[in-house]
């Protein structure tokens, strides 16, 4: 690579980067205008808002609905899609591909599609919209995230463990548990917070398949409705504060194995 390729590869990097955070930092600084309007100039500063996020007892519940609905779909996802990697990683056998294929079609298929679908496969099992109905679609949107990311790691690791632990006496379950469940560990770990993150933000499966109780990004979107304000500002720079903590803590807990 040329000097000239770099400094372009270097310019185009960080007008992505200005591109894609000026946005996110106006956000934040909206939430801290003393006005219920937002827009430049900010004459004075508050902390009203913020603190009133904190203490809305409606937003906190709301937030811990999203967080139980993102645990509870993340955990089904990981047990799916280790399952699934694990069957798809060494294992040769007549339409793989095709297996491979339809395990991470729900990844590339519109979210609209996927939400209405899901909504009618619903209706048809009588599921009704709610909880358990949002669960299931975040599910089935997760479990190939983890099937990709545990696929990745369990092709790098070496015959070599499984063998040795197999000429030890272990079969083939004791050799999974000890050896390659452990090898896996930063994979799981990185896969559960990214599935998290991808079941925290999706707004799409949440308003389709919901009830009368909203998850996060369905909220703000009702609020909206109103118009933009220095609360719904808030709100919103809080969860980007959330998303931004996940994504340090899975880089360093990756890191760190």
């Amino acid at each position: 690579m040329t000097r000239n390729t770099r400094i372009l590869m270097s310019i185009l990097y960080w007008a992505f980067v200005i591109y894609l955070f000026i946005p996110l930092i106006m956000m934040v600084l909206m939430g801290f205008k003393d006005s219920k309007f937002i827009g430049f100039p900010i004459r004075s500063w508050t902390l009203k808002w913020y603190t009133d996020v904190i203490q809305d007892l409606e937003v906190l519940s709301i937030f811990g609905y999203s967080m139980l609905i993102a645990l509870s779909s993340t955990v089904i996802a990981l047990m799916i899609g280790t399952w699934a990697a694990i069957l798809l990683g060494p294992t040769k056998f007549r339409g793989k591909l095709i297996v491979f294929a339809l395990v991470c079609l729900p990844a590339v298929i519109p979210g609209i599609i996927s939400a209405i679908a899901l909504r009618i496969f619903a209706e048809t099992i009588n599921l009704s919209p709610g909880t358990f109905a949002i669960i299931l679609s975040h599910t089935i949107h997760n479990v190939p995230f983890v099937v990709l990311v545990v696929m990745a790691r369990l092709n790098s690791q070496p015959d070599s463990h499984i063998d040795a632990a197999k000429d030890l006496g272990a079969d083939n379950l004791i050799a999974f548990c000890r050896v390659t469940l452990p090898y896996l560990k930063p994979a799981l770990i990185g896969a559960s917070i990214f599935c998290m993150l991808i079941s925290f933000d999706d707004f799409v499966r949440s308003f389709f398949l919901g009830g009368y109780e909203p998850t996060l990004p369905v909220y703000i979107f009702s609020q909206l409705r109103t118009g933009m304000s220095p609360m719904i500002n808030a709100i919103s720079a809080a969860a980007l504060l959330i998303t931004v903590i996940f994504g340090l803590m899975a880089e360093r807990i990756i890191r760190s194995n």
